[in-house]
């Protein structure tokens, strides 16, 4: 927003400068022209009088001996010559035949205006022509040309130019400060703002806005608004995750204490109450397997949440996921053949570098792998590759079995959804979901479609590490199934 602001100002700035800082140099210019005009019509007058006096006296030494020496003084030509274009005088080079003069003298002579001399610039050169009639406007009797030299003029024009930009420099100058002034001053709360925004984005607390923030009026109402906002929604934030971590520790006490008895019980049950016992055991284990999977999900959302704030990632947090992947095959390999899943694993090629911890790319890749070994069923072939796309890399696991339909892919990523034909199968539900979450937390996202011409594939796309992975850490073992 400053930069949208700096660029509007400093449009309307230009425009500001300009609009008095060219009339100005246009005045200046037009100024000394009038003068330089004045100057020279004034001399050609003079000259005009001495000319019809000799006329009159039919004494020509007068006026020569003026014009010689005028033209020794300021080293400007004049030429003078009577009604019949004969020359009385002519001085520094210039001639009554020259074309130019020629055209002037026929004006004057003609008792016609000569043509006023255009406006100077500090580029002007050479010289420009003036000339008069001599005598009055009933009876001319000659004419009188002047060849005026500009250079002096033009100078004059470039220093008054030049300390006029010097001077429309510094208005700018001080006008870019100011609007730079105003812009920060304006932004200023918005930054503090958006920062807060981002952090409670993450569920973490931002430091509260001090009384004297700057920026307008209505900008500092809205931070402050904001700051008792945000403390009410982490409050309840806070108090939803303490919720539902404690109550998930909480419930695994009496849940080990409830395994407990009922294991103690097994041996003393008749052979009648097999059946309830085992879907008891079975439920139980559901149980906690929702348990440890709402404490995973827990700690996912809050990486999520974390990399949802526009806080600078932390660039050091990498690994390969080229050798990672192919690590995390060989330990589901034996998971796989007790299946009787085939594992084909086609992750190689240079490293492919992700901005992702070890660690949660290991789960990641344990959910899925765990995910398509389970619902892939027997005789199923598990796929697993891993591609560089640009700023991205793709890692993918596609099983050949049963799959989802379209409605169920835009289901199986939430909370305790399974399909109707996986209910018999151990599972939270929740699996998916933490995968999820691990990849939003790095910046990343999961995809689920359907395979060709059957089957699943589930694909995690994460942002490409600019330097070197670290050394990931070779777990003992996949993961726990969720």
């Amino acid at each position: 927003m400053r930069q949208r602001m700096l660029v509007v100002l400093m449009v309307f700035v230009t425009l500001a400068v300009a609009s008095f800082a060219v009339p100005l140099l246009a005045s200046t210019a037009g100024e000394r022209t009038q003068e330089l005009t004045h100057a020279r019509g004034a001399d050609l007058d003079r000259f005009a009088t001495l000319a019809d006096r000799a006329t009159v006296t039919g004494d020509t030494s007068t006026v020569i001996s003026e014009v010689s020496r005028y033209t020794e003084l300021y080293g400007e030509a004049l030429v003078i010559v009577d009604a019949r274009r004969d020359p009385v005088v002519q001085t520094g080079g210039l001639r009554a035949g020259d074309p130019a003069v020629a055209r002037l003298l026929d004006n004057a002579l003609r008792n016609q205006a000569a043509p006023p001399i255009p406006a100077l610039r500090p580029w002007s050169q050479g010289y420009v022509m003036m000339a008069r009639p001599i005598g009055t406007g009933i009876q001319v009797t000659g004419a009188v040309v002047l060849r005026v030299s500009v250079r002096a003029a033009a100078a004059d024009v470039a220093r008054s130019w030049a300390i006029g930009l010097a001077g429309t420099a510094l208005i700018a100058l001080a006008c870019v400060l100011l609007a730079y002034a105003t812009a920060r001053w304006v932004v200023r709360p918005l930054h503090r703002l958006d920062r807060a925004v981002g952090l409670l984005a993450a569920g973490r607390s931002a430091a509260p806005f001090p009384a004297p923030i700057g920026g307008p009026p209505e900008l500092r109402e809205l931070a402050q608004g904001f700051d008792r906002m945000s403390r009410s929604v982490l409050a309840a934030l806070e108090q939803q995750r303490r919720l539902v971590a404690d109550t998930s520790h909480q419930l695994r006490n009496p849940m080990a204490a409830l395994r407990l008895r009922i294991d103690s019980l097994e041996p003393r049950l008749p052979a009648s109450a097999g059946r309830t016992y085992a879907g008891i055991a079975t439920e139980l284990e559901r149980m906690e397997a929702i348990l440890d999977g709402l404490l995973t999900l827990a700690g996912a959302e809050h990486r999520a949440g974390e990399a949802a704030a526009l806080i600078r990632p932390d660039a050091a947090v990498s690994c390969d996921a080229v050798e990672l992947l192919s690590g995390q095959a060989q330990f589901w390999d034996p998971v796989a053949r007790h299946h009787g899943v085939r594992l084909v694993a086609a992750a190689t090629g240079p490293p492919a570098p992700v901005a992702c911890a070890p660690g949660e790319l290991a789960q990641i890749l344990d959910v899925l792998l765990d995910n398509a070994i389970k619902y892939g069923g027997e005789g199923a072939t598990v796929r697993l590759d891993c591609r560089a796309e640009g700023p991205w890399v793709a890692i993918g696991v596609r099983d050949d079995g049963p799959g989802l339909d379209g409605d169920q892919l835009a289901l199986a990523i939430g909370r305790f959804w399974r399909a109707g034909h996986h209910q018999r199968l151990p599972g939270s539900g929740l699996g998916l979901p933490i995968a999820a979450q691990l990849a939003t937390g790095r910046g990343g996202h999961l995809e689920l479609t359907r395979a060709q011409p059957r089957g699943l594939r589930a694909e995690v796309v994460l942002p490409r590490a600019p330097d070197g992975p670290d050394r990931p850490d070779r777990p003992d073992g996949p993961g726990e199934p969720l």
